[in-house]
């Protein structure tokens, strides 16, 4: 099996690196920040990731952590660059970490082969092997493999994924990438460096035009009517559209839709192309994270000083303590303006949550989060916020009044129960 390098352990860079282990290979992940290696090298894991923990365990005898790039870079076969991009004021990609990367190759390497899995603009690859050109490195290949992994769910999808993509210029060096993950059942495309890294900015911004879409949808159907539950099962059973990523709710969020549909938007600027259709995705998402607070309105006398106001869920989704871009933010920013105490509760994601907003409360339930509110938003559809006792909530709340920000509450249940339910684009209901 090969020698790897994985530059960068943060949430791509990990999951990596135990993966390729996982499949054989001997890995060596490197990062700048010795209090995270030195975690790492005790067992622990920095992120919540469903079955990471217990992957690195198994492969302990593979995988090992350092902050001396010496040692990394020895007699490495491959080396991925996993480091942060994220957005700038403008909206570009901030690159600032691939090029302290490539500046931190040791003098004296051997044939390697670098490999791009951070997701960068179109053209970066173009720009890094000619930099690596212009300071000798010409026995260093190059070759684009960028990352499809969802939080929540990023082991299996690294072991069992849709595709593997894999771009290089030069000839022979996909297919080299390639036989790095023998065992892993998958199709995969070998392409050029430019088209493989415009393949992930376009495959998000794609599922992200998807939930903007239905989310306008759910709009309009408010205005009619209708019941964007049912509209949606009836377009996903068109196999053209499918069902996937129709669901109506308050937004996306996370580190990779926000950041990469902006980049794809500022890429075809700096080319000189406007996206009209990117802008609207962006625009939409944003409204729709504040319709909520409208609803509240609506249900709370035009008014919601001095209301009190329980928040169910921060992460941008399930499975996973990120608050990235998480609707949650808006959220609690508004209602704050608007002069509502807030009381939260989500399984994993408190403490991110208490080093960028200090000044809510935090409870350690549901059930205590919901006490005395005069109002519950569903941000995150948490399997155990399904299967809440909604009868001992309702008799502990202030007004029974929900808001399913995710359309994930059994809305005939909860006005049994006396609850007003309020999804996104669905009916209002109201129980006796």
């Amino acid at each position: 099996m090969g020698r790897i390098t994985i530059v960068g352990v943060g949430y791509v860079g990990l999951v990596t690196a135990a993966c390729f282990a996982h499949l054989g290979h001997r890995v060596t992940a490197l990062d700048v920040d010795a209090a995270k290696v030195a975690l790492l090298k005790r067992g622990e894991v920095p992120i919540f990731e469903p079955g990471l923990k217990e992957l690195m365990t198994s492969v302990r005898d593979r995988l090992d952590f350092t902050t001396d790039p010496a040692k990394a870079y020895a007699d490495a076969g491959f080396v991925f660059f996993c480091v942060d991009t994220p957005a700038t004021y403008s909206g570009d990609a901030d690159l600032s970490r691939v090029w302290q990367a490539i500046d931190a190759l040791p003098p004296g390497l051997e044939e390697q082969v670098l490999v791009m899995k951070s997701t960068v603009p179109v053209g970066t690859g173009a720009l890094v092997q000619a930099e690596l050109e212009s300071r000798g490195y010409d026995h260093l290949h190059y070759a684009s493999n960028p990352e499809f992994l969802r939080e929540g769910s990023a082991v299996s999808d690294f072991l069992h994924p849709d595709r593997i993509v894999i771009g290089a210029d030069e000839a022979g060096i996909a297919e080299k990438v390639a036989t790095l993950y023998t065992g892993v059942k998958s199709p995969v495309l070998l392409t050029n460096v430019a088209s493989a890294e415009m393949i992930k900015y376009a495959s998000n911004a794609f599922l992200a035009t998807k939930i903007s879409f239905i989310n306008e949808i759910a709009n309009v159907c408010e205005a009619v009517g209708a019941d964007v539950k049912v509209v949606a099962q009836g377009m996903g059973l068109d196999h053209r559209i499918g069902p996937h990523f129709l669901q109506a709710g308050i937004g996306y969020g996370g580190s990779c839709f926000p950041k990469d549909v902006s980049a794809l938007k500022q890429i075809a600027g700096n080319s000189g192309y406007h996206f009209q259709l990117l802008t609207a995705v962006i625009e939409v998402n944003e409204l729709q994270k504040r319709r909520v607070i409208g609803k509240l309105k609506q249900h709370l006398g035009g008014e919601l000083r001095g209301s009190r106001i329980a928040l169910l869920g921060l992460a941008f989704k399930p499975n996973t303590d990120d608050i990235r871009e998480a609707s949650s933010l808006v959220l609690v920013g508004r209602l704050l303006a608007e002069g509502a105490t807030v009381v939260a509760y989500d399984p994993v994601a408190m403490d991110k949550m208490r080093t960028v907003v200090p000044s809510i409360e935090y409870t350690a339930s549901a059930e205590e989060a919901a006490k005395g509110a005069d109002a519950c938003i569903l941000v995150t559809e948490w399997d155990e916020f399904l299967r809440l006792d909604w009868e001992h909530v309702r008799k502990t709340m202030n007004r029974p009044i929900v808001i399913d920000g995710r359309n994930a509450l059994d809305d005939e249940k909860l006005t049994a129960l006396g609850f007003i339910y309020d999804g996104v684009g669905r009916p209002c209901r109201s129980g006796s």
